[in-house]
């Protein structure tokens, strides 16, 4: 059996513009998971576990609901919600594992497809140091050119130095040989944040595992550590902060009527 999941190592960069330019680049392994494949990777590798530990592991209450639900079924609302009608075609996630027990994800992308192969919609599941997520629900305009371009207002709060009022804009070149994720904050002056990921495409084997675990062996400290630092450092360059104010529900999802298109 050949697997749709795969590993994407690359780099990933946030470039600020203002009010202070700042600048940071640091190399990640992710790992697109179809969420069907998720019983057959945990029974043939050992390194990978579902729903139990293993020095590579995925856990459904990481996603989605938090409460344990199968991801599947919890995705297919959001999609019946957009009025998508999901055929059971494949939904593949691209997002860090935990490893060695730990994971933190500031933004998980699920990419729902119909049976025939038709990218339906993106799902980005966005998530803050407060233990909050927030997933932006938006269809894709069918269309065989393979760059997608999306955007839709902010509506949860991730950075102390970036405030509510701005605009995402996604650039988005599905996994294949590569996958390229490319976001832009905005406000009313402009460009404010622009973050990236870009990975190249390996087979998930006990090889490549082996091989992300020894080059990253500490990503979501390199994450989590990653975060505060710049955060740190941003504050001593004097950036205004905005503070954080708590949400009722934790767990909430926007649908996104706004157009796709693709270049």
């Amino acid at each position: 059996m050949t697997l749709a999941s795969a590993i994407y190592e690359g780099t990933v960069v946030h470039e600020r513009v203002r009010p202070k330019r700042h600048r940071l680049r640091y190399g990640v392994f992710m790992m697109l998971l179809d969420l069907d494949e998720l019983p057959v990777i945990d029974e043939k590798f050992r390194l990978f576990g579902h729903n139990r530990w293993a020095p590579l592991a995925f856990f459904d209450h990481d996603h989605g609901s938090v409460n344990g639900e199968p991801l599947r079924p919890w995705i297919e609302r959001q999609l019946e919600d957009a009025d998508l009608k999901p055929d059971g075609g494949p939904i593949r996630l691209l997002c860090y594992p935990r490893i060695f027990g730990y994971v933190f994800n500031p933004i998980s992308v699920y990419f729902c497809y119909r049976k025939n192969g038709d990218l339906s919609a993106i799902l980005y599941e966005v998530c803050n140091t407060f233990k909050e997520r927030h997933t932006y629900v938006i269809p894709v305009a069918k269309s065989d050119r393979p760059v997608i371009q999306q955007s839709c207002a902010k509506s949860h709060y991730v950075s102390p130095f970036i405030g509510m009022e701005a605009d995402y804009k996604f650039k988005i070149v599905p996994p294949g040989p590569g996958v390229n994720i490319v976001i832009r904050q905005e406000d009313k002056d402009g460009l404010l944040l622009a973050a990236s990921f870009q990975g190249t495409h390996a087979p998930i084997t006990t090889s490549t595992m082996a091989h992300a675990l020894i080059k990253f062996p500490f990503l979501t400290l390199k994450v989590m550590a990653g975060i505060h630092w710049e955060a740190l450092r941003l504050w001593l360059k004097g950036l205004p902060v905005f503070p954080h104010r708590s949400v009722a529900d934790p767990v909430q999802s926007t649908i996104i009527y706004s157009k796709t298109t693709r270049n």
